[in-house]
């Protein structure tokens, strides 16, 4: 497998190699051990573990700041609301936005596609208009767009993929056509770990005045990701993969764009007067930031956006992309098993199949031996039925993983696979 432009660093190195051995003392919980052995932790692409400045940022928070935020002018709100809004400003840095004012705080990916989906897609979908996404797409990139598509009659368009798990780039361009009103498509499928070419999407779908929505929720933990170079107009980012607490996200849009957005919910501080009479509502980004937040979790954010940058993110996808390649040698040597997935271009996931064997007993049984995969569908079912299969076993690498833990994976499948054949 050769490597990626985006998987692995463009430039020379002047830091030395992440040690992992150092890395994986940040993060606590992997010194646990499940059914009596070593834990092996295989399912970061599910969710992240966290590191201990993570952890701590949030029991800091309610130990010493705990209040609400943008609501109270006493001591403990200004410094809650200073330390939240600062993780604004660190996403826009850390998604190379162009201001901090494009980046609305979401519960996840999940709530950024429907914010876009019901704010700014279905107020201009009529009868004959269309979307068009990808096989390979989350659920959270496929549903939000039917819905919208049942309300307003217009159609959901998908452009296929090759079965190396490759996007099909020619025909998602023939696609998008004069009566489409947004493209969507993810960075890196969840599955497959397969990078799309976001940059030539971009550039070929504002040639033809389409917007275009990019999920990055896998991106974002093993790519540099700078929304300016890949030139598209809505980006969603989950935090529980970037090693941050659950229910922290985020949605850059061009500014434009949110300008002309109404919202999505309604509620406290997303507005600027409200009467019987009528609602005035807040500019972008508080215009869509109805209610309380979780603010401890965005703190938690701000660590891990933190941590990440201390390591380097292209130091990180480096040493990733050299994982992948030794853990995909080690799995295609076990007798029967089949990769799903074999793109050019991938981040460290690492779908895969054994013959005769259903992915819920392997991954169960891999789980008496210490090792936590993902079986099921992923949150994939248009991608799973396009492969013919009901579910796949996932073992997915992040900076904490090693080639001792690829190893001792290998030896258990290959224990796994004799008991059931």
């Amino acid at each position: 497998m050769n490597a990626h432009a985006h998987a692995a660093p463009t430039a020379p190195q002047t830091r030395a190699p992440l040690d992992p051995a150092r890395i994986r003392c940040d993060f606590p919980l992997l010194g646990r051990s499940v059914h009596g052995k070593p834990l092996i932790y295989l399912d970061s692409a599910n969710t992240s573990q966290k590191p201990a400045v993570v952890i701590e940022a949030v029991d800091h928070f309610y130990r010493h700041m705990n209040a609400n935020v943008s609501r109270a002018v006493h001591q403990l709100g200004e410094e809650a609301t200073t330390a939240y809004e600062g993780v604004r400003t660190r996403l826009a840095q850390f998604l190379g936005a162009p201001s901090r004012d494009e980046i609305v705080l979401t519960s996840g990916t999940t709530q950024a596609i429907n914010l876009v989906a019901y704010s700014y897609a279905l107020p201009r979908l009529a009868p004959g208009d269309e979307i068009v996404t990808t096989m390979m797409e989350h659920h959270a990139n496929i549903v939000p767009w039917q819905l919208v598509c049942e309300r307003s009659g217009a159609t959901l368009k998908v452009a296929p993929i090759t079965p190396a798990g490759e996007l099909d780039v020619a025909r998602y361009l023939e696609l998008l056509g004069p009566r489409v009103k947004l493209a969507a498509v993810t960075h890196v499928s969840n599955v497959l770990g397969t990078i799309n070419p976001i940059a030539q999407i971009a550039r070929e779908a504002r040639r033809r005045g389409i917007p275009l929505l990019v999920d990055g929720s896998q991106a974002a933990p093993h790519l540099p990701v700078d929304v300016k170079a890949l030139g598209c107009d809505f980006y969603a980012v989950t935090g529980h993969k970037l090693f941050a607490p659950t229910g922290t996200g985020a949605l850059w849009a061009r500014r434009e764009l949110l300008a002309d957005m109404p919202p999505f919910f309604g509620g406290g501080e997303m507005i600027r007067e409200v009467s019987f009479s009528g609602t005035t509502f807040a500019d972008p980004p508080q215009r869509f930031e109805a209610g309380t937040p979780n603010i401890a979790g965005f703190i938690g954010l701000g660590a891990a956006l933190d941590y990440v940058q201390s390591l380097g993110r292209e130091r990180m996808a480096a040493y990733e992309h050299a994982l992948l390649e030794y853990a995909t040698a080690a799995l295609q040597a076990v007798p029967g098993l089949r990769i799903i997935g074999e793109a050019a271009h991938k981040v460290a996931v690492i779908s895969f199949l054994i013959d005769g064997v259903h992915g819920h007993d392997l991954a169960t049984l891999l789980d008496q031996e210490g090792v936590a995969v993902r079986s099921g569908h992923h949150c994939a079912h248009p991608l799973m039925a396009f492969y013919g299969v009901p579910a796949t076993v996932r073992a997915s690498f992040s900076i904490y993983n090693t080639r001792d833990e690829v190893d001792r994976c290998v030896a258990a499948i290959d224990r796994v696979r004799k008991l059931l054949a």
